[in-house]
């Protein structure tokens, strides 16, 4: 067994930052669970973790929340994992400039804001890992889903760019690329895309008749779904491993996706994407 290491989780809710933040905690990590929402954050301090409010969308939640973890840890914190975020469904054609910019807002830019502030107390110790929930929507890009391959996308190029300027600081980044997992994340989808897309007067108002019917299906809604513990296995190796690795695949549409874009012409994984 490894040393215990404190690591910051954010969306612990729900879904992979719940299963991975129970998981760390029975093997002995100090985990600091982190939840939007206040009555979530209750509930994970009766479950007994030490737990925080943290609203990436908000820059003086991340503050207080930064700094409430320093004065529950001295200032040590091994690792951070970055998962919280959200999907919002809709074609690039009917997403608004403030659209866009919301689902930017937990997904890059307060992800981008917690880690910065993250970045100097694992430079004073020195050591960290940052490991970062993206998707395989990071790496390619699927129809009615352009916000969120957008934001994946940007914190991908951001994550990589820090791993070159973090080299030789003791500072590990890992990205985490999982295909369809099963959590809340449609349901909560469904309720953005009812919020911000008109579909009555849209273009692709019959495509979108079937997109609600897939995301308000009950269950895994997409072939080779696991649960959000096989996204947990992936966090384990990337906080205990002597030598994490940069990326790790998760699911078989991860590891084939990844393959097909190495190889097949452009055009050709764009017809195939269609068709998904």
């Amino acid at each position: 067994m490894n040393p215990a290491k404190t690591i910051l989780i954010t969306g612990c809710s729900s879904g992979i930052g719940y299963a991975t933040a129970l998981e760390l905690k029975k093997r002995g990590h100090h985990v600091i669970a982190s939840a939007r929402k206040p009555d979530d954050v209750t509930r994970l301090q009766q479950e007994g973790f030490t737990a925080i409010q943290l609203d990436l969308a908000d820059s003086n939640s991340i503050q207080l929340a930064v700094d409430s973890a320093v004065k529950l840890t001295g200032g040590k914190i091994d690792a951070l994992f970055n998962n919280a975020a959200f999907g919002q469904p809709g074609a690039v054609e009917d997403l608004t400039r403030d659209v866009l910019k919301f689902q930017f807002e937990t997904n890059l830019f307060g992800t981008h804001e917690l880690t910065n502030l993250i970045i100097p107390l694992m430079r004073k110790q020195g050591h960290g890992r940052i490991i970062y929930n993206s998707s395989i929507l990071g790496f390619v890009a699927m129809t009615y889903r352009g916000a969120y391959n957008a934001s994946k996308f940007a914190l991908e190029g951001l994550a990589d760019t820090l791993r070159l300027e973090l080299h030789g600081t003791n500072i590990h980044i890992s990205l985490i690329e999982p295909g369809p997992i099963l959590s809340d994340f449609r349901k909560n989808s469904f309720a953005l895309y009812k919020k911000n897309i008109d579909s009555a007067h849209s273009h692709h108002k019959l495509t979108y008749q079937a997109m609600e019917a897939r995301l308000q299906k009950q269950g895994p809604a997409a072939p080779f779904t696991l649960p959000a513990v096989a996204v947990t296995e992936k966090v384990i190796h990337a906080l205990e491993a002597r030598r994490p690795k940069i990326r790790y695949y998760v699911t078989f549409p991860t590891y084939l996706f990844g393959l097909l874009k190495r190889i097949l012409p452009m055009s050709w994984l764009d017809a195939l994407l269609r068709k998904i």
